[in-house]
């Protein structure tokens, strides 16, 4: 099936047509009379209603894709019922306002109401035909959009339960070779990158600026390898965060961020209890990684030295990179923007020592920044 309604394929055409159902509301029957006939030439489902209640008892029993919606009704006005629309959360369906009068004041209140489109009366309906069109392929686009969303989170959702298995059964076994925990480490990582596809590249950076760091801190070669290894696992507690908060595209509610903020707890929980040094510095990380060097941090109130060295240079490079990268609520940062942004929290947010030495290696740190880009 195409994307796009008049395409020269006939059959094409009217089948992509003839999925979509659209609704129009009017007190005047002869409006509807002229309207569904003009849609009926062009094949679509069409539903009448005389009344914003007959209209908002069809919205509850069809699946509308498109309204068109008279303002002008005598028992219940086009507007209240575009609230009404606009208040059934679990899907979005456009709106093209009808109208008699060519009034700003009224397309005004119409598109505060959340209208997507007008058309005056008497209805021209080639200019319908092309605007029920531009509305109807956006409507065919979200509807493709949710069901690869939907495959998307049910892949997570494989992925994850595989991977928490196999994670259990590694750590029933307690294995202190090195190339277990090196399994152990690919293993979670991917957990993350499952979790949000937007970070891909996320773990990598964060692994490569904290040896940076921990070398500048004068760490040997074996601690320095011990913090490469260990801090890809920061935020595998994620695992626990349902994907309706962690990949909101707006402000978190206070609930859901205290629900984000359990992912150190969780990531410590499942790190921790084994010989390993690697994961107990892994499990170090996930915990104290969101603490703050003033004491406002999460989720024990730790300030300064109490905060272990290895959460504390995680704090720099993790909010470094946050800033910088695309996530599902915002869009990149510049760097210089970033800079700035951890300058200030020198003291407060951060260590002051490791800012310091984060800028003097900053030409390192933009190094890896560039070789470790997310996929686009």
């Amino acid at each position: 099936m195409g994307f796009f309604p008049f395409a020269t394929d006939n059959i094409k055409e009217k089948m992509w047509i003839e999925t979509f159902s659209v609704l129009i509301v009017d007190d005047e029957e002869c409006h509807l009379d002229i309207i569904e006939q003009f849609l009926s030439e062009r094949n679509y489902r069409v539903f009448s209603a005389c009344t914003g209640t007959e209209a908002l008892c069809i919205l509850e029993n069809e699946d509308i894709d498109l309204v068109l919606l008279d303002i002008a009704m005598s028992s219940m006005d086009g507007y209240r019922v575009l609230r009404e629309i606009r208040a059934m959360k679990e899907r979005y369906i456009p709106v093209i306002m009808l109208t008699s009068f060519d009034s700003k004041e009224d397309k005004i209140k119409a598109l505060e109401e959340g209208s997507d489109d007008f058309l005056n009366k008497p209805i021209d309906k080639y200019e319908m035909y092309a605007r029920v069109q531009t509305l109807l392929r956006m409507r065919h686009y979200s509807k493709q959009m949710a069901v690869a969303k939907q495959r998307l989170e049910n892949e997570v959702a494989r992925q994850t339960a595989e991977l928490q298995q196999a994670l259990n059964e590694l750590q029933l076994l307690n294995s202190k070779l090195a190339d277990s925990h090196r399994e152990i480490v690919e293993r979670l990582s991917a957990a993350a990158e499952f979790k949000d596809p937007e970070t891909a590249a996320h773990i990598q950076r964060i692994s490569h600026y904290c040896g940076v760091v921990a070398r500048a801190m004068g760490m040997g070669e074996e601690e320095v390898n011990l913090m490469i290894q260990a801090s890809p696992m920061h935020d595998i507690g994620k695992i626990g965060v349902p994907d309706h908060i962690l990949l909101k595209p707006g402000k978190l509610t206070k609930e859901e961020f205290e629900k984000m903020k359990q992912h150190t707890v969780i990531g410590h929980k499942i790190l921790s209890g084994s010989d390993s040094q690697l994961l107990k510095l892994a499990s170090e990380i996930a915990l104290s990684h969101h603490e703050k060097y003033d004491g406002t941090g999460y989720p024990r109130g730790l300030s300064g030295a109490d905060i272990p060295l290895s959460g504390r240079i995680v704090a720099v490079v993790d909010v470094f990179d946050a800033l910088t990268s695309r996530r599902p609520y915002k869009a990149p940062y510049p760097n210089e923007k970033a800079y700035e942004i951890i300058r200030q929290g020198s003291g407060t947010h951060f260590d002051p020592l490791i800012v310091r030495l984060f800028f003097e290696n900053l030409s390192e740190i933009l190094r890896i920044q560039q070789q470790y880009q997310d996929e686009r």
